[in-house]
């Protein structure tokens, strides 16, 4: 439908010379939507696939837009990487400038021994800020997910001058989200033994990953088996399960920051854009309303759909993000 309405449009621009006057009722769609979606024909950008090295490790991230665009800088969840992004970019790349990078141990960026690299939320944190810094990029949004909640706010409390806006999918920052699946996650926290670490393997076995991409979806057929595929090409390097073990011990050190993090909400007020997976069993949506409490100028969106909401989701958010960035006025 929504191809058939820029073709028509296009037609008559053709053979008129001008726009043309056509009900909102006839397209069935907002007058935001339609500038977003003639914008988006209007030029198309490719993802570039670059690494570069930060604080001496080979750091992958994915590329697109105009550099003089607003930036949005894009952070993955467990147990993926910037592939999770994929078609978001793209979608985007007309209006923004797009960095999504790997963090170390995760997709195409490199994975230093446990012996060489501290595997810590601060860690991933410091070689995102370091990547930035390296592509001389002060001023940018932040899109979190999952894990890149707590590594894009540990950034925004290290230079919150620099964050213009948030966009949050499924990421915590509240007690409240920490739910009943966080139980045996909260066992380990306090019984970090043998026993207890290989029941928590399954989640990046074969099963564990299907289901993280499709609980909750309404329809799985959207989602692209190449998700978890491309997920197990760094989830079975060697020495990669102690990893992810290891940042699902650390993740323990990001509660005691949650305090810390809404003070700054409070105090800096950066817009936010709230696009969650309220089917999501792992950050539930009673983790995304307290974010209400705290910031003054926040859109909120509950999406049909799972963990992973731009898999089936995708085209929406993308939408939200254009309006939400355009209606106030990011840089």
């Amino acid at each position: 439908m929504k191809t058939n309405i820029k073709t028509a449009l296009f037609l008559l621009i053709a053979i008129t010379g001008s726009w043309v006057s056509i009900s909102s009722t006839t397209l069935s769609t907002s007058s935001e939507t339609m500038d977003t979606l003639v914008s988006n024909d209007d030029t198309s950008f490719p993802t570039l696939y670059k690494t570069i090295d930060v604080n001496g490790l080979d750091i992958f991230y994915r590329e697109a837009g105009r550099k003089d665009a607003p930036t949005i800088v894009l952070l993955h969840g467990y147990p993926t990487s910037s592939h999770m992004f994929r078609n978001l970019i793209k979608d985007l790349s007309s209006d923004f400038h797009l960095i999504a990078p790997d963090y170390p141990g995760f997709g195409r960026s490199e994975q230093p021994p446990m012996a060489d690299f501290d595997y810590t939320f601060d860690s991933m944190a410091e070689v995102v800020n370091g990547l930035l810094e390296k592509l001389n990029i002060d001023s940018y949004s932040l899109y979190v997910m999952d894990y890149g909640a707590p590594v894009g706010y540990r950034i925004f409390a290290k230079h919150p001058e620099r964050v213009n806006s948030f966009i949050v999918q499924n990421g915590n920052a509240y007690e409240e989200g920490l739910d009943k699946f966080w139980d045996g996650l909260r066992n380990y926290w306090a019984n970090n033994t043998p026993e207890v670490r290989k029941s928590l393997e399954g989640f990046h076995k074969i099963d564990g990953l299907k289901w993280q991409y499709l609980h909750g979806v309404q329809d799985s057929t959207k989602v692209s088996p190449d998700n978890w595929h491309v997920d197990l090409q760094h989830l079975t390097r060697p020495e990669n399960n102690e990893i992810q073990l290891a940042l699902f011990y650390d993740y323990r050190t990001n509660v005691p920051l949650y305090p810390t993090w809404q003070k700054l909400f409070r105090k800096h007020q950066p817009p936010m854009l709230i696009v969650w997976g309220e089917n999501d069993n792992i950050f539930p949506p009673v983790g995304a309303y307290p974010y209400k409490r705290d910031l003054k100028n926040i859109e909120f969106h509950l999406l049909d759909t799972g963990h992973f909401a731009l898999e089936e989701k995708g085209d929406e958010i993308a939408n939200y993000i254009t309006h939400f960035m355009k209606k106030n006025k990011v840089k």
